[in-house]
């Protein structure tokens, strides 16, 4: 099969940890378009924080970590983290030149001879190595809970969150550990006619504020599950819960008043093992992603314990494959390093 176009590296991806590997691609001599080539389905710069809700200010974000070679600045605490942290990805891409395709849907990755075939819909590209950066914000989880298609209300994901409007005047279950699921049910209870905040484990809470070390700390948890094959944790579900001036006054007016998770669900709410009933409007699913990579099913990489096994970015079973954003890399303090990782692993793979 002649592919459309013929490039020595493809990035899949435009988020931090594709720009990241885009920018040492350049870096590395790699000429635009022959050279490499960074395909995004997203419809404008900012990867998946051109998806975050509105109210969700910079102010309430953990940190955006800095690209490689351009600084961040310090964005109005008041706005937007999906208007600031897109401004910035399209000043980068701007800035730096990134050959960056889009809206770009990858369907496939699939190996021929000497080349990896990455397709969409319409073209096709034959690359040397690939580079895949395709985070999580795709693949929300939903678990399940007996009952659950019987329950009258609404049920939401946060990635479909979009304001308070909807939770007004309703009695709301927010389901999930992380910090989303804290920073959704801090907004929604002075709307809402009630809150009940339910997760499998208690809530770890740290006062000390989120810190680079934190970062790193959380990201080595991450890794060694991808190291053994095992599919990886979110990085997320490994960090603590930073104890906010806001957080702190959610604990002391008992918002953040944690439950264990529900047995069952029926068509008014949710019940415990124990047989105690929360009626409920709308239950709220805070509870992450799964890695975005439908697109690698036909190299058939997935071992015995069900996830893909890494070595840093580098799939062992395929190694002009690299996942970065995947893993320990799938968060502002991972993806830079791997984006690095990544292209220098490669310019030894191809000689250059």
């Amino acid at each position: 099969m002649k592919a459309d176009h013929e490039v020595e590296v493809a990035v899949i991806g435009a988020g931090q940890a594709g720009l990241s590997a885009a920018y040492h691609l350049r870096r590395a001599g790699f000429a635009n378009e022959a050279g490499f080539v960074v395909l995004d389905h997203g419809k404008r710069s900012g990867g998946a924080w051109q998806y975050r809700w509105p109210s969700l200010v910079m102010e309430k974000v953990h940190g955006v970590y800095d690209l490689p070679g351009m600084s961040f600045g310090t964005p109005d605490p008041h706005q937007p983290a999906a208007e600031a942290v897109s401004e910035y990805f399209g000043r980068y891409e701007r800035t730096y030149d990134l050959p960056v395709h889009r809206p770009v849907d990858v369907l496939s990755v699939s190996s021929e001879d000497d080349r990896l075939i990455v397709a969409s819909a319409t073209e096709t590209w034959a690359a040397r190595a690939v580079i895949s950066a395709t985070g999580t914000w795709d693949r929300p989880f939903w678990p399940y809970y007996p009952g659950q298609e019987t329950f009258r209300g609404r049920q939401v994901h946060t990635a479909d969150y979009t304001g308070v409007g909807e939770f007004r005047g309703k009695r709301v279950v927010v389901v999930g550990g992380g910090a989303s699921a804290v920073q959704l049910l801090l907004e929604i209870a002075p709307f809402a006619h009630s809150t009940r905040w339910v997760t499998r484990r208690p809530p770890v809470w740290r006062e000390e504020p989120f810190s680079e070390d934190w970062g790193r700390e959380v990201v080595a948890k991450v890794d060694q599950r991808v190291r053994e094959g095992l599919p990886p944790k979110s990085v997320v579900s490994v960090t603590d819960l930073a104890v906010t001036p806001e957080v702190r006054a959610g604990l002391d007016a008992g918002i953040l008043d944690r439950h264990p998770m529900f047995e069952r669900i029926t068509p008014d709410g949710v019940v415990w093992a124990d047989g105690t009933f929360e009626p409920a409007d709308i239950i709220l699913w805070a509870t992450g992603f799964r890695a975005a990579i439908d697109h690698l099913a036909p190299l058939r990489l997935r071992g015995p314990g069900g996830g893909i096994r890494m070595d840093g970015t580098r799939v062992v079973a395929e190694p002009r494959l690299h996942l970065v954003g995947y893993g320990p890399s799938a968060s502002t303090v991972g993806a830079n390093r791997a984006g690095r990782t990544a292209v220098t692993e490669i310019r030894r793979l191809l000689g250059r």
